[in-house]
Order: structure tokens, then C-alpha cells, then sequence
């Protein structure tokens, strides 16, 4: 799996500013980047202060708003100089990156208000991307970003979009910024960072597609998971991730997450939904731990966490979970968490159905 890091916000820079240094003569000033309201001038400087706010917020880790600071550039400033802000501010957000742990989140507004070091890298890279695209339009320049880069802001930060034959095209299309043969065009937009649900041992880490896909061609996911883990479910429930992404069914709060023991960092299990909630408000959910993991009350613990999370929102009545007959402890694990039986399930009546809410 491609690790969204430094490297990567290095890489988007580097393929802006060689582009933009032919161009270094032209009038900047005059001219409208792309769509934007914005001239060229403008957004170039608009890059570099996301860079710089991306790195204050990685460093600081405020929890709830933006660090209260901006980038001013000296007056008299030529557009070369502006380009070696963007690199500057590159390099700090890509050194921010790479120095901080992995578990560490800071506030971002939407949809989640929160990030971790690779939503802020996927973030840093699509405002490089995006934006260098617009100041080419403008300037009539020919921008093709690297493919692959495109491909992983994609994976990371619009698991809501239903991947096309092309990455960049696509990326222009769901940002408002093209057309592709067959959708609508899109006049509004939000990336999703990955969501969260803290518990008391354990905190509950969404995955993206690109995590979902790694885990279920047998990867870690880029987890650090305890002896024996991810255990077969997780990774038939990553499985089910990728499909929901490649269908433009998925929606991250209804999907897998990794349970990350807060001790030391560890994965030691899985757990999610098997889709968003249906028409009546219900969703399904299942779990499963690596076997180091089980008898300490880890399940019950995140079940519960996530339940509440779930069951707080307006658009869900009730959760449902399916149980194997013989599996007592899954059993317990949902009594636990307040679940009552409801009845048999599965084709041949060996499973049984619990539920919570309704």
C-alpha cells in the first residue's frame, strides 16, 4: 500500500512549481485561475498558506479550530518568490507529517472536525493538485499531474466518489472542475477525512478505500496489529469496503473500523457495518478480534462506543446484529452492549438475530 506522507506532498509540489516556473513571466495578476473567482496570483499565494495552515494544525493539534495565524508575503514579492513559498511551506507540511505519530488528530471542519497526519497530507497534495490546475487554465498551460497521486487523494479523502477509468479526470469532475461521460456534473463538494469514535481503551479509526483494499489482499492496512491479527472477518469485511468504493456506494461513518488499542498503539480487531442504514432507520453491524485479543472486554467496549455513536443520530432507530448459534462469546459481547434477541436467523435458522433500539 502507498503511504500518503511527506514524500507525497513533496511530489505534488515539485510537479506545481516546475510547471509554474515556465510561466513566471506572464501576467498573474490580470487573470482568472480557471473558474475561480480568483486570479492566478491570488491562488499560487492561496496555496501556500494551506500548505502553512496544514502544518500549523499538525503541529499545534488544536481540537477544536484552526491555529489563529495566516501567511503574509513580503510586499514586492515576484512570482518566482511565490514559488518558493509554496515550496517552503511544502517542506514544512511534509517535515509536520512525518513527525507526527500516527494515532495523533487535529481539528479539521469537515465532515468529521478532525484529521489525522495522512488526511492532512491528502488534503495538502488535492489543494497542490487543484489549484495548480486552475492557475494553468488560466495561464493556458498544460497541467497532468501524476496519476498515481491523483489516485491516492481519491482513495483518502473522496471515499464517497465512484472511481473512473482516470484518476485526474476524475478529481476534476468531483471537485467541480470537469465533466465525465455519464454523471452530473457537481456543483458542490466536500472530501471526508476518515471518522473516529474514542473509547475507553480502544479508539475506533475509519478506514479508506485505499487501507480497505490492502486488508483484503492481505496487508496490514498501514495498522501495527498484535500477534495474529487482522483476523479473518476484518479482512472480509475490507473486502466489502473496496466494493462499496468501486459501486460509489460507500460512505465512510457506515463502514469498517480498525480497533487500536490507546496502550500501545496496537490493532486488535475489527469492526463496522455491513452498508448505511436501510429505509426503516436499521443498520447491521459486525466485529471481529484477533485471537491475543479476546476474553479482556475489547468488543464490548468498542461495541458499545460505536453504538451510541450510531444510535444518537436522527437517521438511525436501531441496530441489528447477527450471531452464530454456538459462538457464545459473540453472544455475550452484544448482551453486553444492551442487544436483545429477536429471533432465529441465517437460511437455516442457526444464527441468531439481536437488536438495539427499534
Amino acid at each position: 500500500m502507498r503511504i500518503m506522507g511527506g514524500e507525497r506532498v513533496e511530489e505534488a509540489v515539485a510537479s506545481c512549481t516546475g510547471l509554474l516556473r515556465t510561466a513566471t513571466d506572464r501576467d498573474w495578476e490580470g487573470v482568472k485561475a480557471g473558474r475561480l473567482e480568483w486570479s492566478c496570483r491570488r491562488t499560487a499565494e492561496h496555496i501556500a498558506s494551506d500548505l502553512l495552515a496544514y502544518a500549523g494544525q499538525l503541529t499545534g493539534r488544536p481540537q477544536d479550530a484552526y491555529v489563529p495565524f495566516d501567511l503574509t508575503l513580503d510586499e514586492g514579492t515576484d512570482h518566482a518568490g511565490v514559488l518558493e513559498v509554496i515550496e517552503t511551506t511544502g517542506a514544512l507540511l511534509a517535515a509536520a507529517i512525518r513527525t507526527t505519530p500516527r494515532e495523533v488528530r487535529a481539528f479539521h471542519p469537515y465532515p468529521f472536525r478532525s484529521a489525522n497526519r495522512e488526511g492532512f497530507a491528502a488534503m495538502g497534495v488535492a489543494e497542490v493538485l487543484l489549484h495548480t490546475h486552475d492557475i494553468a487554465e488560466g495561464l493556458g498551460l498544460v497541467y497532468e499531474p501524476p496519476a498515481d497521486l491523483c489516485e491516492d487523494v481519491l482513495d483518502r479523502i473522496f471515499p464517497q466518489v465512484r472511481p473512473g477509468p482516470d484518476a485526474w479526470p476524475t478529481l476534476l469532475w468531483a471537485t467541480g472542475r470537469g465533466d465525465l461521460p455519464g454523471r452530473a456534473p457537481v456543483t458542490e463538494w466536500r472530501w471526508h477525512n476518515t471518522p473516529v469514535v474514542p473509547a475507553e481503551r480502544l479508539t475506533l479509526e475509519g478506514v479508506t478505500p485505499a487501507a480497505a483494499r490492502d486488508l483484503s489482499l492481505g496487508g496490514d492496512g498501514g495498522f501495527a496489529w498484535i500477534e495474529g491479527g487482522p483476523f479473518h472477518g476484518t479482512r472480509d469485511a475490507a473486502g466489502m469496503v473496496v466494493s462499496a468504493y468501486e459501486d460509489g456506494e460507500y460512505r465512510p461513518e457506515w463502514g469498517l473500523y480498525i480497533l487500536v488499542r490507546k496502550e500501545d498503539g496496537l490493532a486488535v480487531g475489527g469492526m463496522g457495518f455491513h452498508g448505511a442504514p436501510d429505509g426503516k432507520g436499521r443498520a447491521e453491524v459486525g466485529y471481529d478480534l484477533a485471537p491475543p485479543a479476546r476474553g479482556h472486554g475489547y468488543a464490548t467496549e468498542a461495541l458499545r462506543a460505536l453504538a451510541a455513536r450510531a444510535l444518537a443520530r436522527e437517521d438511525v432507530h436501531a441496530l441489528c446484529a447477527v450471531v452464530d448459534g454456538d459462538n457464545h462469546a459473540s453472544h455475550r459481547v452484544v448482551e453486553r452492549a444492551g442487544f436483545r434477541r429477536t429471533g432465529a436467523a441465517g437460511e437455516d435458522g442457526t444464527q441468531v438475530a439481536y437488536e438495539l433500539g427499534g
